[in-house]
């Protein structure tokens, strides 16, 4: 709610009484109407930032206990209390967004709302996880890395899930670049790689056995036909002049 309409029924008042004088609001320097206006901002600002970490943080409290679907649901609340916060209205909470690096590198400007947003989605994906919903893990996860790059949990998420849809050869790139930027990372990377190719082997051996089944099934219809074919021509024509009368 803006100053002009929260003055508005005293406004009309005002004119109707006093018609000749000026309106009180045009009084006003510009400098109080606006800093009036961003007050309002920032009290609305600040109350959807703090509903979204509630959110986020109940849902954090369900996935501990196992309950994926009520954490979802709380994360996709937070979801709609941060989207639509954009970074003038954040600034006017004291929200800058992150400096430059160390190095002095220019990055992408990153606020605290960023920084939510990736923990969310990076928590999803875990929930998706726990629910087999590969593609909706592999997505999440996705969100999280456009957050943040080097979000490991993500990586680790997402690699996993395209394991899982058996996409090995990509869910092998994603695990290796992971080992590659947190070597520490190594050895559940290598054991989930292993994991990985254990199930890969096993769905390409159940699919050999399955097209053999298909190739047998093919080749004794092939001869039957051909053994069909083959009759005796006055057993074939006969039949044919069957049909015929």
């Amino acid at each position: 709610m803006t100053l002009t309409r929260t003055l508005t029924p005293f406004l009309s008042y005002y004119s109707t009484r006093f018609p000749a004088l000026p309106s009180p609001l045009r009084r006003l320097p510009p400098s109080v109407r606006n800093m009036a206006d961003n007050f309002e901002l920032s009290s609305s600002t600040a109350h959807k930032l703090a509903t979204a970490r509630q959110k986020k943080d109940s849902g954090d409290q369900a996935f501990k206990l196992g309950n994926t679907k009520d954490a979802l649901r709380a994360y996709h609340e937070a979801l709609l209390y941060l989207h639509g916060l954009d970074k003038n209205a954040l600034k006017s909470v004291g929200m800058a967004p992150s400096p430059l690096s160390a190095d002095g590198s220019q990055k992408k400007e990153k606020t605290e709302v960023d920084e939510i947003l990736e923990k969310i989605y990076a928590n999803m994906s875990a929930c998706h996880l726990k629910n087999n919903s590969w593609q909706r893990a592999v997505e999440t996860a996705d969100k999280a890395l456009a957050k943040n790059e080097d979000n490991y949990k993500a990586m680790f998420r997402k690699g996993k899930a395209l394991g899982e849809q058996g996409f090995f050869e990509k869910a092998v790139k994603v695990l290796e670049t992971l080992k590659t930027k947190n070597p520490t990372d190594a050895p559940l990377v290598d054991q989930e790689v292993s994991r990985l190719r254990a199930i890969d082997n096993e769905r390409e051996r159940q699919h050999k056995k399955k097209m053999k089944g298909f190739l047998n099934k093919a080749e004794k219809k092939g001869e039957a036909l051909f053994n069909e074919s083959t009759e005796p021509a006055s057993i074939k024509s006969g039949f044919i002049e069957e049909v015929k009368d």
